[in-house]
């Protein structure tokens, strides 16, 4: 390793060498994605094929729990703490460097197998990227990269998840420019098409067409239909909406539950209850769309135990809103229960069927021949935009799918108001949502993006010399002598800090000889403007140094003082930081 460094720091620069491994990882990536979704669709089929009404609703409640159990004892075996991956990848690129741990290489892919294979309602999505981020951040920091690089490959892994999923590569690059990067350029830009391809073209060969799904436009965009589009993309606003709190809140709900085994026998019970009276929520629930797509709607209640009798089209409207209504929950109650998966899966399943049962309530109302099938590919649309916040990767996915563009007018229009709704009342999307508010993400303020990677604990000054508050002004000169600074924390023997002292706020008294040793420091001192801890972010000790006018503020953990910070020195390692990204 050590003279393949060698050879390439003299043969390859950055920029050479990041066109390079972008083709390598997707490769890799192109790879691991066609596994992943082969595996776990083969053991959904060998476990739901051949099921008869009489047995099949029954086996729906325990697979789930099976499933979230399998996850939650792997997830223990390898140490992986779960959750949204998309989000996690933001975390690592605005707090970690771009540092991804080596485990998730291969560990999402196996607890993402488990849970959706055994009708876990989330999909594989997001565990793919966050695979192909973890090999691309890898890769990155074993050939020897810097943090600006890394999150180029850390995106190439992500690009080429999308690409290989759902044979898109258009929308797996657009994914990585709306999602996961904060800025693009040419330099990486070029790198996300090849990645992309690369993974495309293993998906092509492996797969062929066999992709999630593949659907031909049969009816032509009418622009007769364009108020009825309209409406749909304020429908699919207000449903995107309604996913993302529904998921906040539930999963806000169940990981009060602290014990693992416990919290997954409460939230795969309940996952196996929601199932049992609609079947469609299994797993990724892309059958289920195949069938919309295909004119045939009605054979969405066959394995339902209660309804498969019934041939009724307001029955099936009113049973599609029902799963609309429910497939968040289902989703939350996953991911919060311990299982693995994403929510892109689920945004385009409940796009889809808002689609389709928009249009089937059009033509029922008003004898308005519009197009099933049209209205469920622009609705996935629609909804995915609203919930993921990207308008574009969510038009050209589709695009892909569908393979042309005779829907790109309602795409485009129904994207742009189900993304203008959503926004109204959410302002970030779902894997945003939690980071943001925590600020540990900062979006489009390039200043704040620096100023979030500077870790407060390594900024501390702790050189400044603390003094006893029963100590005199005696003791208090010799402190003056011995110090280079001219703040004196006032510290008791619990190390709790009273309170501080300054060198203006002693000038004048400090050369009494006669008084120096009755005047005590405790009637000297005052309380600091305000203080900080070393575990808030860098947003909310700025604005604490913006609000008191101070230079120092002092951090106090758990009550008990660490040290100072100053604003001169936040400043230097801020410029250090900037020239740094610059350099890459």
């Amino acid at each position: 390793m050590v003279r393949f460094l060698v050879w390439r720091i003299k043969h390859f620069n950055d920029r050479h060498l990041v066109l390079v491994l972008s083709g390598i990882i997707g490769v890799i990536v192109g790879f691991a994605a066609v596994t992943l979704k082969t595996v776990v669709h083969l053991i959904q089929d060998k476990l739901t094929s051949g099921f008869a009404i009489g047995y099949a609703n029954y086996l729906y409640v325990g697979y789930p729990l099976i499933g979230i159990v399998i996850t939650v004892l792997m997830a223990k075996a390898l140490r992986e703490k779960l959750g949204h991956g998309i989000t996690n990848i933001l975390y690592a690129i605005s707090k970690k460097s771009s540092i991804i741990s080596p485990s998730k290489m291969f560990s999402r892919m196996m607890t993402s197998a488990a849970t959706v294979s055994l009708g876990g309602s989330v999909g594989l999505e997001a565990p793919a990227v966050v695979t192909g981020a973890a090999i691309g951040s890898n890769i990155g920091r074993i050939t020897h990269l810097g943090q600006k690089k890394r999150t180029v490959l850390i995106s190439c892994g992500s690009a080429a998840a999308i690409s290989a999923m759902f044979n898109s590569p258009v929308a797996g690059v657009i994914f990585c420019m709306e999602v996961i990067l904060a800025e693009v350029t040419i330099a990486t830009f070029i790198p996300l098409l090849i990645a992309s391809v690369f993974a495309s073209l293993v998906s092509l060969t492996l797969l062929g067409d066999d992709v999630l799904f593949s659907f031909k436009v049969k009816d032509s965009f009418k622009a007769t239909d364009t108020p009825f589009y309209i409406l749909l993309g304020v429908l699919c606003g207000l449903v995107s909406v309604y996913f993302t709190r529904v998921t906040y809140k539930v999963e806000s709900l169940i990981v009060k539950i602290k014990q693992r085994f416990p919290r997954a026998l409460v939230g795969g019970l309940a996952l196996g209850l929601i199932i049992f009276v609609f079947p469609p929520i299994y797993g990724e629930g892309y059958y289920t769309i195949k069938l919309l797509l295909a004119g045939k709607g009605d054979q969405v209640l066959h394995n339902s135990l209660f309804f498969h009798e019934i041939h009724n089209i307001a029955f099936l409207i009113a049973f599609l809103i029902g799963v609309v209504l429910i497939k968040p929950l289902a989703s939350a109650l996953t991911i919060g229960a311990g299982g693995n998966g994403g929510i892109f899966a689920p945004s385009l399943f409940i796009g889809g069927i808002t689609g389709y049962s928009f249009a089937s309530l059009t033509d029922t109302l008003a004898a308005n021949a519009v197009s099933p099938s049209n209205f469920t590919l622009v609705g996935m649309c629609g909804v995915m935009s609203g919930v993921l916040h990207a308008p574009l990767t969510a038009i050209f996915l589709i695009a892909e799918i569908t393979g042309g563009y005779e829907l790109f007018v309602p795409l485009m229009l129904v994207s742009a108001i189900a993304l203008s709704t959503s926004s109204f009342f959410e302002k970030y999307s779902l894997y945003a949502k939690h980071l943001v508010e925590s600020g540990d993400l900062i979006q489009y303020d390039k200043d704040k993006q620096v100023l979030s990677l500077i870790d407060l604990k390594k900024v501390v000054e702790k050189d400044l010399l603390t003094i006893h508050p029963e100590a005199n002004l005696e003791d208090m000169t010799v402190l003056v002598r011995a110090s280079k600074r001219n703040i004196f924390p006032v510290v008791n023997e619990k190390e709790e800090l009273l309170g501080i002292i300054t060198l203006d706020d002693i000038r004048n008294i400090m050369f009494d000889e006669e008084n120096r040793a009755s005047i005590i420091v405790k009637s000297l001192m005052h309380s600091p403007p305000a203080h900080v801890s070393s575990h808030e972010n860098m947003q909310s000790v700025m604005k604490k140094f913006e609000v008191t006018g101070a230079w120092n503020l002092p951090v106090i953990d758990e009550g008990k003082y660490v040290g100072f910070l100053s604003k001169s020195r936040i400043f230097n390692t801020y410029r250090t930081k900037l020239i740094s990204q610059n350099k890459e």
